[in-house]
């Protein structure tokens, strides 16, 4: 087993989050009572005791949209004062005319390797994040991600099987920029035909060697540390896209809603290593050193 990159984690102050701070609204992962607090680098710290955990990419938590530098300038200082993240995906609104001003600012700050916005829409309302299945697509989104490459950012694409075709177009139209498909493309249970539809729709990505996929958040609708599902996912990743385009993310502190992170990290090695050692190296280290750089 390689010392082990998180590729996908989180820390935050309630006071920094209004989806934290508000009436409780239906979300992908359920019920959130428990995490509606303060969880700061110390207790994620914490989770990793005894386990060979050595560097980590922080994923943005949707502050409001106005103050996306504050919270890359407070996740940067954590940094300064911890030594922990190793690397930021911060946040950036790609439906703006023109998003190079927030890059600008967001270039500032040296641990920044990419954006994600969240562009995920399902039939199920709960599921919902952007306003359209189709937002993929917006000439704004294209016109916008089509910049990323001249910031040698990454976009973490986040989506389910039903937009993966159009996922791919975007990522064919940006062949120097790495793309990361958030939670795998977020298999929403182990029926056969959502698994089949999931493959499929991953398929859509087979040929682009510029998308990645985040083995991250995949407790987040069945609300439980599945290692069945867990192995599905991986198996199905492994025969799709190779295990070298795949990297292992905790999604904590999501994660704890259900579970402990031992078990998260277990449930992975175990369906990895079956794989072989170089699916170990792959999952666990490589994919995320080469795809986000980590300090």
């Amino acid at each position: 087993m390689p010392s082990v990159i998180d590729s996908h984690f989180h820390i935050w102050r309630r006071d920094d989050l209004p989806w934290l701070n508000g009436p409780m609204v239906p979300r992908i992962f359920g019920p959130y009572e428990p995490i509606r607090r303060d969880y700061p680098i110390a207790e994620y710290l914490g989770e990793l005791d005894g386990l060979d955990i050595t560097k980590a990419v922080y994923v943005q938590t949707n502050w409001a949209k106005t103050d996306f530098e504050k919270e890359v300038a407070w996740v940067s200082d954590t940094a300064k004062e911890t030594g922990w993240p190793h690397a930021i995906v911060g946040y950036a609104d790609m439906t703006l005319e023109d998003v190079r001003p927030q890059l600008d600012r967001l270039k500032a700050y040296p641990l920044v390797r990419g954006v994600r916005m969240q562009l995920h829409w399902h039939d199920v309302p709960e599921y919902r994040f952007a306003p359209n299945p189709e937002q993929v697509l917006d000439p704004a989104v294209r016109r916008n991600v089509s910049r990323l490459n001249d910031y040698d950012y990454s976009f973490d694409l986040q989506l389910f099987p039903a937009q993966m075709r159009a996922g791919a177009e975007l990522v064919a139209e940006n062949p120097k920029t790495d793309f990361i498909l958030t939670h795998c493309g977020m298999l929403t249970d182990d029926r056969p035909e959502t698994v089949a539809s999931w493959k499929e729709g991953l398929a859509h990505f087979a040929t682009l060697p510029n998308l990645s996929a985040k083995l991250s958040g995949l407790g987040t609708f069945g609300h439980r540390n599945d290692p069945a599902l867990i192995a599905l996912v991986i198996d199905g990743g492994v025969e799709i896209l190779g295990s070298d385009r795949l990297m292992f993310g905790s999604n904590f502190p999501i994660e704890k809603l259900w579970t402990t992170y031992a078990s998260v990290l277990a449930a992975h090695k175990a369906a990895v290593e079956k794989h072989g050692p170089k699916a170990l190296t792959d999952v666990f280290h490589d994919t995320a050193n080469r795809v986000y750089r980590p300090a």
